[in-house]
């Protein structure tokens, strides 16, 4: 109900902002069990869109140059 429309939210943000906050909110449930209700659902929810955000970027002007031309 609640956990949906909040992991869609956070998987709208870049990849510093999402590392950020499930570094936080891991460290929190592993100091601190269950001070948020449902935080390993959330914290799942955020590592599939922190593992589907990072990819490599590729560096500008190497698209559509082959072979030098």
């Amino acid at each position: 109900m609640i956990i949906a429309p909040l992991v869609a939210y956070l998987t709208r943000l870049r990849f510093p902002a999402l590392f950020a906050i499930t570094a936080v909110l891991f460290i929190l449930d592993f100091f601190i069990p269950d001070v948020i209700p449902f935080i390993d659902e959330i914290l799942l929810g955020l590592g599939a869109a922190l593992l589907g955000s990072w990819k490599k970027r590729k560096e500008p002007g190497s698209a559509g140059n082959k072979g030098g031309q």
